[in-house]
């Protein structure tokens, strides 16, 4: 309510907002298609064979004019226009409702205000999204079934647990919706790795990965090597490397975002070419519908 009433008077003047500047784009969401697909083959099972590197959406698509980042019409969108896994941020309110926000706040992409974790539900699901531009769009922030229950569709999921949200709630969530072979987690220690493998070891997890200390630590522990992705951090490591982490049957992550992605913008697609050969499977990029071009034309 605190909240509520605190966002009051920016609500108020959501009608001139939208007047001025609400973005309606062109799509019809009754319209999409779903031909666009995932590989069939599981991202558990990459292998040497695979021709092109499989493309992560960074927050389900960013700077896309009336697309905001974490709405589920903005994933609809991007896997119309290519086969990419749907990585998104898990936040909660303040009365346990599972939702997507990658920010502490509700301020810089919604039109309310104040901590996420302080807010209720449904006050959150009213607001209206702002994309990266700061336009105010006609999508409301998805809870985090919705959005698994969209994937279930034929599409795979990263789910990002920001910090103050229990991973075990997550893990139990994804399991409850059925969703253990689309939906993985995204982890940043061992510890809560660890809570996730405990909670269900069928989940597949997104393990901080960066050099061979790291690496003996996973492999020294109980999990699965099959079903850890190895996220290696924002810059190129050595081939050997990479090897390392395939010998061992960890799937290898290679974040572009941020200095690759800047880097292939300016260089072209060479950047993300090498990175492929030098072993990764898969890339999570902020364009990763530049990327998917550069590995289809």
């Amino acid at each position: 309510m605190r909240t509520l009433l605190i966002c009051a008077g920016f609500l108020l003047l959501a009608p001139a907002l939208w007047g001025q500047k609400m973005s309606n784009p062109s799509f019809d969401l009754s319209s999409v298609a779903y031909e666009q697909r995932i590989p069939s083959t599981p991202v558990s099972s990459v292998n040497k064979s695979l021709t092109r590197p499989l493309i992560s959406a960074h927050r389900g698509g960013r700077f896309i004019a009336g697309y905001p980042e974490n709405a589920l019409e903005t994933f609809q969108f991007i896997t119309k226009q290519a086969p990419v896994i749907v990585e998104c941020d898990v936040n909660m309110s303040v009365d346990s409702i599972l939702f997507l926000l990658h920010d502490n706040t509700l301020n810089r992409t919604t039109t309310g205000c104040g901590p996420a974790q302080e807010t209720l539900w449904s006050e959150i699901h009213h607001l209206f999204l702002k994309d990266d531009y700061g336009t105010v769009t006609r999508y409301h922030p998805p809870s985090l079934e919705e959005v698994l229950h969209w994937a279930g569709r034929g599409h795979q999921l990263t789910l990002d647990v920001k910090r103050g949200v229990p991973i075990e709630k997550v893990v139990e969530t994804v399991r409850n919706m059925g969703a253990i072979d689309y939906a993985s987690v995204i982890t940043y220690n061992y510890e809560d790795a660890l809570r996730a493998y405990l909670e269900d070891p069928r989940i597949r997890i997104s393990v901080n990965i960066r050099n061979e200390l790291e690496l003996k630590r996973y492999t020294d522990g109980p999990f699965n090597h099959k079903n850890l992705m190895a996220f290696t951090g924002l810059t190129e490591r050595p081939a050997s490397f990479y090897r390392q982490l395939k010998d061992a049957g960890i799937t290898v992550i290679v974040g572009t975002i941020g200095n690759l992605d800047q880097s292939a913008t300016a260089k072209g697609d060479r950047v993300y070419h090498q990175l492929f050969k030098a072993g990764a499977d898969i890339l999570a990029t902020d364009r990763p519908l530049a990327v998917h071009k550069a590995f289809t034309d």
